[in-house]
C-alpha cells in the first residue's frame, strides 16, 4: 500500500515507519520542518532508504495536507505539536482539524488517528483525564495534550465522510520489543490486574498497521495492551 504517515520521526511515529517498511508498504513521510528533505533525513526513523518519500508540510495547513496525501490508499497521524509547546491544547486542535479536513481534501477515505488514554474510561461516564490519579501522576504539561485529544476525538466522531479510526495507546506507553502479540479493548481503559496496562511502541505500531492492512474498527476507537 501507498501510506502518508504525519509525525513520522515521533516517538510513535518511527516504530510506525518500521514496521510499515517491514511489510513492504510504501510510506510518504510527512513533516513540517523545512530541512526534512536533505540533512533531517539522518535523523534516526527516517534515514534515506528505500521505500521512504519524505516530504515537508505544515500539518496545521489542510490545503498543504490535502496535497501531500492525495493519491495515498491511508493516512496514518501520530501528530503530536510537542508536549513542552507552550499552546499545546490549541495548537493539538488546530493540527487534528486541518489534518482531518485535509484528508477528506485529498481524497483519502481512509484515516487512521493516534490518540492518547486520557479519553479512555475507567468509571461510566468518568474518562482517565478526569481523574485525581491522572493529574497527580501526569507531568502537568502533558494535561493539555491530553485534554486535547479527547476533544479531537469527539470531534472525529461526527464525520461521516472518512473511514476514519481513533487508537489510543494503554496508560503506559515505553520503548521496548516487538513481540507481534497483544489483546485488544475498546472505549476502556485496559488493566493489568489493579494496575494500567502498558505496551512497547513497537507494538503498538503492529496494531497501528494490522489495523491499516485489515480494518476492524471503521469509525470507531479502540485500544491495545500487551498480552497478559
Amino acid at each position: 500500500m501507498n501510506i502518508a504517515l504525519i509525525g513520522a520521526t515521533g516517538f510513535v511515529g518511527k516504530a510506525v515507519l518500521a514496521e510499515l517498511l517491514q511489510r513492504g508498504h510504501r510510506v510518504t513521510a510527512l513533516s513540517r520542518r523545512p530541512g526534512l528533505q536533505q540533512p533531517d533525513l539522518q535523523q534516526p526513523g527516517l534515514q534515506q532508504r528505500d521505500g521512504v518519500t519524505p516530504v515537508a508540510v505544515d500539518a496545521y495547513d489542510a490545503q498543504a495536507v490535502a496535497s501531500a496525501v492525495r493519491g495515498h490508499d491511508a493516512v496514518i497521524s501520530a501528530f503530536n505539536p510537542g508536549w513542552n509547546e507552550p499552546d499545546l491544547y490549541d495548537k493539538f486542535i488546530a493540527g487534528s482539524t486541518a489534518i482531518e479536513a485535509g484528508v477528506a481534501a485529498g481524497g483519502v477515505r481512509r484515516l487512521l488517528v493516534v490518540g492518547g488514554a486520557g479519553s479512555l474510561f475507567v468509571a461510566p461516564g468518568v474518562q482517565l483525564v478526569d481523574t485525581p490519579q491522572f493529574l497527580d501522576h501526569v507531568p502537568p504539561n502533558i494535561a493539555p495534550g491530553a485534554r486535547a485529544a479527547r476533544d479531537a476525538l469527539a470531534t472525529l466522531r461526527t464525520n461521516t465522510q472518512l473511514d476514519w479510526t481513533f487508537l489510543s495507546p494503554p496508560a503506559m506507553l515505553a520503548p521496548g520489543e516487538r513481540s507481534g502479540a497483544y489483546r485488544v479493548g475498546g472505549e476502556d481503559l485496559l488493566m493489568n490486574g489493579d494496575a494500567p496496562a502498558g505496551i512497547s511502541v513497537a507494538d503498538l505500531a503492529v496494531a497501528i498497521v494490522d489495523e491499516i492492512e485489515q480494518p476492524r474498527h471503521v469509525r470507531a476507537r479502540f485500544t491495545v495492551a500487551g498480552k497478559l
